[in-house]
């Protein structure tokens, strides 16, 4: 393997990789101890050759390695892209493009849900890799030869990987379902990080609009403090923290010590000041202009409707080779058994043709499922007039 630590050989190496018509790309990073991730080391390979670049190199620019990912000519190929190009995000907000997640390619080629790198690489090549390495401290120095061979496997089999999905993708006439996928990755939203809308990771976890308004408040906080002192979410404070804080809205240092969970001391650090004003700010918010809370699951009363619908995603999935993920969620599923004009991917483009329309079939009686030969089949009633475009 070739560790690039000098900006003289990576400018060399970028220009080299940006006259091949794909670049396999991978990242080695740590973020147990920060809340941004802290890049390692970037491995990148094309047809000809495979380098590792020692991103924490003393003097190190890597403006040629972000020129080459801005670069309209490689593909730039990755397996489950999302956190490396959130890295990229981060130091020099740009997305990778043209991009290839080769994750999302397997699922749309029937691969499975999530499928990964060593078991496509098993499945293509037919190589094990060795993962002895996987948990790796990337920004220990030297690295140990085991740890370099790991490392630059990963870019190395991605060109094999590459070239066979690109193929199948193709035969199957499937790059415009894929194109749709790479949206959502390719998508500036993605990987902004806005601590005003922290909240909604709990938003099932309240049920007051009270409630609600300080969670919005307290978790902003806490993501912006995170943020800024570059620490993880957990160290400012822990998830069971939050909600109990949503939940007490204490206004006082002595109310904010008598809570069970609130770490001991905190109420009189600046920190704890900074609760409490983010708990006023809450309890300010006029309930008018909260968002609408969802008192119960959207299967409320349909949930042998979701049941029905969860086995004709499994025979479409398998009948189509496309993984069951990608054509609908378990929320997708939800809501067409609550609305026949449920705003999801479900009920829209290929996805509606593959599933959709027999899901609004399925929930109407117009079409049945049954067993034959150990296997799920559908059975249309012919007599049955047709659903208009989702209404019932």
């Amino acid at each position: 393997m070739t560790l690039i630590s000098t900006p003289e050989d990576l400018s060399a190496v970028c220009e080299r990789l940006a006259t091949h018509p794909f670049v396999t790309v991978d990242t080695e990073f740590l973020r147990e101890t920060t809340f941004w991730p802290r890049l390692c080391i970037v491995q990148l390979a094309s047809e000809e050759e495979a380098v590792a670049v020692d991103a924490m190199a003393e003097g190190l620019d890597l403006s040629p390695f972000f020129e080459l990912m801005a670069d309209q000519g490689p593909v730039k190929v990755f397996h489950a892209a999302r956190q490396d190009i959130e890295i990229i995000w981060n130091l020099a907000k740009l997305i990778p493009a043209p991009l290839f997640d080769t994750q999302v390619a397997a699922m749309v080629c029937g691969f499975g849900d999530q499928v990964s790198y060593g078991d496509l690489v098993q499945t293509v090549t037919k190589v094990r890799l060795d993962k002895s390495s996987r948990f790796t401290d990337w920004s220990r120095r030297p690295l140990l030869p085991a740890q370099s061979e790991y490392a630059i496997a990963d870019v190395t089999y991605l060109r094999d990987i590459y070239r066979f999905l690109r193929a199948k993708v193709e035969e199957t006439g499937r790059t415009g379902w894929l194109a749709d996928e790479m949206a959502l990755l390719t998508s500036p939203s993605t990987y902004e990080q806005h601590p005003e809308n922290a909240w909604a990771r709990f938003r099932n976890r309240v049920r007051k609009p009270r409630d609600l308004a300080v969670l919005m408040e307290v978790a902003a906080w806490r993501e912006a403090e995170a943020q800024t002192r570059d620490v993880p979410r957990s160290r400012v404070l822990k998830d069971d923290v939050l909600i109990e804080l949503a939940l007490a809205a204490p206004k006082t240092a002595e109310a904010l010590s008598n809570l069970r969970a609130f770490p001991r001391g905190m109420e009189r650090s600046r920190a704890g000041a900074g609760i409490l004003a983010a708990v006023e700010r809450g309890l300010a918010r006029d309930p008018k202009t909260l968002p609408k809370i969802e008192r119960e699951r959207r299967n409320g009363g349909n949930g042998a409707t979701v049941e029905l619908l969860r086995v004709l995603l499994r025979h479409v999935s398998e009948c189509h080779g496309v993984a069951a993920k990608m054509i609908a969620t378990v929320d997708d599923l939800e809501a067409i058994a609550a609305d026949d004009h449920a705003k999801v991917a479900a009920l829209t483009g290929w996805r509606r043709d593959l599933f959709g329309a027999k899901a609004l079939e399925l929930k109407h009686g117009r079409l049945a499922l049954t067993v034959e030969l150990g296997k799920v089949v559908p059975l249309e009633w012919r007599d049955a007039a047709p659903l208009e475009n989702g209404a019932s």
